[in-house]
């Protein structure tokens, strides 16, 4: 390679829980620079998740990133030509992709619900993600399956 690899900026820890992955998952969210406003939205749907939730042993920080842990992929497939063909290799994935892989799907499916507000439906993602259902964790799971079908491909690796 030529260039060098761009260094990871340090994230500020969000004001309300002093966690660096809510700044992360807020930035992911963000439209237009606008992150007062991904900030409110993500801390209505906090406090909607801790009114809903079921278990009271677990804070809605921690339900949220169960969530996230959840939604999280730990392989893909990606494509490679060989020979004029082209493979779908299935590959682990590295830690830091695993994360935002997780809240981009988390936060993309959330905007295709019919909720009335983004909160509301950022709120309803986060629980159903939690529990193991929704359209983010089945995501995943298709994910999955997909490096499971193309195993057989997997020495093509590089």
């Amino acid at each position: 390679m030529r260039k060098r690899q761009a260094k990871k900026r340090p994230l500020l820890p969000d004001p309300r829980f002093n966690d660096q992955l809510v700044t992360r998952f807020v930035n992911n969210m963000m439209w237009d620079g606008k992150k007062s406003v991904a900030f409110k939205v993500f801390y209505d749907a906090i406090d909607i998740v801790d009114a809903k939730k079921t278990d009271d042993e677990k804070s809605a920080l921690e339900i949220w990133k169960d969530a996230l842990s959840n939604v999280m992929p730990h392989v893909e497939v990606r494509s490679r030509r060989v020979g004029g063909a082209t493979f779908q290799i299935p590959m682990q994935i590295r830690p830091d992709r695993k994360i935002s892989t997780a809240m981009k799907w988390l936060i993309g499916y959330a905007r295709k619900r019919n909720e009335k507000s983004m909160s509301q439906r950022l709120a309803a993602e986060i629980l159903a993600a939690a529990k193991e259902e929704g359209a983010a964790v089945k995501k995943r799971v298709d994910t999955h399956k997909m490096a499971e079908a193309n195993k057989a491909f997997s020495h093509f690796r590089f």
